[in-house]
């Protein structure tokens, strides 16, 4: 059974084509290994991680196994929205494990960590992402960088980010959507 990480941006602009998208990617990992069914590893975090987490649970057996970097309440603290803690709480109650990683420090370093545990166990990642690097310790591109070194394959939905230091939401136009794969067994 293969296992997919996911990492992804918090907030993203023309949801529709990211959807697509993460269907295609998702896809692709399961002509790739040859299994359609598999283990997904996330920290439900708001925004992407959330919407490619629902994608994989609605569209293949999948069982979920929940990263959580920080305590319950000091991590949903960070969400911004009403509707994306109750995601979280609805995606909790449908994982098979729940790792709660015990961290002192930073909440970045807490992120980080969740990011390399999660690449330590996983055999692709799936990974909604600008291209840019990370906006702070332990974001996608920090997840991405460390799993291409690593060697990990990769299913990349090229999405658009928010501007640094904003919520505003940006786009990458025609790219906007679009799948790339890396080191992906037969593709």
């Amino acid at each position: 059974m293969v296992t997919i990480g996911i990492s992804g941006h918090r907030l993203l602009a023309e949801v529709d084509k990211v959807i697509d998208g993460v269907d295609q990617a998702l896809a692709g990992i399961v002509s790739a290994f040859g299994e359609s069914a598999f283990i997904v590893m996330s920290s439900l975090a708001e925004g992407v991680e959330q919407l490619a987490l629902r994608r994989a649970l609605m569209h293949y057996p999948a069982r979920l196994t929940a990263i959580l970097p920080l305590n319950m309440q000091d991590y949903l603290a960070s969400f911004e929205s009403v509707e994306a803690r109750e995601e979280f709480h609805r995606l909790l109650a449908q994982a098979s494990e729940v790792i709660e990683l015990l961290h002192i420090g930073a909440r970045e370093q807490a992120y980080l960590a969740a990011g390399l545990y999660m690449l330590e166990h996983c055999d692709v990642l799936l990974a909604v992402w600008d291209g840019l690097p990370a906006q702070g310790e332990g974001g996608t591109g920090e997840i991405v960088t460390q799993a291409r070194t690593r060697g990990l394959p990769l299913a990349w939905v090229h999405a658009g980010n928010r501007k640094p230091g904003t919520n505003q939401a940006t786009s990458l136009g025609e790219e906007q959507g679009k799948v790339s794969f890396e080191r992906m067994p037969g593709l």
